[in-house]
């Protein structure tokens, strides 16, 4: 029983430890912005204006992410699978615009 007891206790610390870096993740995003992972390979974190996701263009990466990932995005939220670079010069110009 008291090895059963010390295993939930361990099962039990990991869930608030990932329960708290998970709601640390959220604080970190602004009211009215999303956080999205952006690489084919390697993922980098992105935090950009919800207006965004009405864009022709970012739509169109939308797209690219449903159709290679559907619900199931890898990193826990949203993922779109294309160069970085790339997506920067998107929303480099989104904010411009």
């Amino acid at each position: 029983m008291g090895v059963r007891m010390l295993s939930m206790i361990a099962n039990a610390k990991q869930l608030l430890k990932l329960h708290s870096i998970h709601t640390r993740n959220q604080s970190d995003v602004p009211k009215g912005h999303i956080a999205v992972y952006v690489g084919e390979i390697q993922r980098k974190r992105f935090v950009v204006p919800i207006s965004y996701l009405n864009h022709p263009s970012f739509q169109y990466l939308l797209k690219r992410a449903e159709e290679e990932f559907g619900f199931n995005h890898p990193m826990g939220c949203l993922t779109i699978p294309c160069k970085e670079d790339a997506f920067i010069n998107l929303t480099s110009q989104l904010h411009a615009s």
